[in-house]
């Protein structure tokens, strides 16, 4: 089997449960990056929340890509955006009145990554976010900001219970003009309609020349289940949910376990 790009969610995926990357990870992908595979981060968080692991990683120039934003943006290391779909202001305020009328927390995300939200009483997850994503979080209501002001994405967030009774109401009132998933526990997103990580990595490897079959990928939760569907080859970490393991061509050990290290060895370099 030729794998010629491998790419990776990133929380809970590529990082532990502690939030670093294992050692052994670092080890795998520096061989095959060594041997001239890409290695594609594919994140819900913008670029500056991954750029210390692509450091870390020591990925980057302008032939290295990188998937932000659930695939909302595609963009070079070198900061070249191939592609960049986000949502507009009357979809903004749409969700910013939804949000306050069911009273369910919720920030929104700008393309430079900043966090915005109308939320007084801030949910401890949008401070999390904010905090992995290097960014500060800004008080806004819609009319204090700019008439063409436009975001990338929206999650609503909260505990899960929370959002599980709110689930149902939002893709009910969202899923006809927007991407909708939950993307984790506390996290559920609302997005460009033809948004998901499988059609970012469609386009990227397209424009590289690299077919399906020759792509790897690893993942943990819903939102990866559309670039395992896309790729050759689908990964689900030990630690994933029950819905990306059905998806995926095999399961590893988990993101504390050597699960991508393990993966890469068994399906890769011992096929080889």
């Amino acid at each position: 089997m030729t794998i010629r790009l491998v790419a990776l969610d990133v929380d809970d995926t590529l990082l532990n449960s502690q939030g670093h990357i294992l050692a052994s990870t670092k080890n795998v992908l520096q061989t095959i990056l060594n041997n001239g595979v890409k290695v594609v981060l594919c994140s819900g968080r913008p670029l500056r929340g991954i750029q210390s692991f692509l450091d870390e990683l020591g990925i980057g120039g302008s032939d290295q890509y990188a998937i932000t934003y659930n695939g909302s943006v595609i963009e070079s290391l070198a900061g070249d955006i191939l592609s960049q779909k986000g949502l507009s202001n009357e979809e903004y305020r749409h969700i910013d009145a939804y949000a306050n009328k069911q009273h369910i927390q919720y920030y929104v995300l700008d393309q430079d990554g900043e966090v915005y939200t109308s939320n007084h009483d801030v949910s401890r997850i949008a401070v999390i976010q904010a905090w992995e994503n290097d960014a500060g979080i800004l008080i806004r209501k819609p009319d204090e900001l700019a008439n063409d002001f436009t975001i990338v994405k929206a999650a609503f967030v909260g505990e899960k219970t929370t959002l599980d009774q709110a689930e149902a109401g939002v893709h009910k009132v969202f899923d006809n003009k927007n991407y909708v998933v939950r993307a984790a526990d506390n996290f559920l997103e609302v997005m460009h309609q033809s948004v998901n990580k499988g059609n970012a990595l469609r386009q990227l490897t397209s424009e590289l020349g690299i077919s399906p079959a020759e792509v790897m990928v690893f993942g943990d939760e819903k939102n990866d289940i559309p670039m395992f569907d896309f790729a050759g080859l689908a990964v689900a970490m030990g630690n994933g949910s029950a819905a990306a393991k059905e998806h995926a061509n095999y399961v590893t050990n988990s993101n504390d376990e050597d699960g991508i290290a393990n993966a890469l060895q068994k399906l890769v370099f011992e096929k080889e």
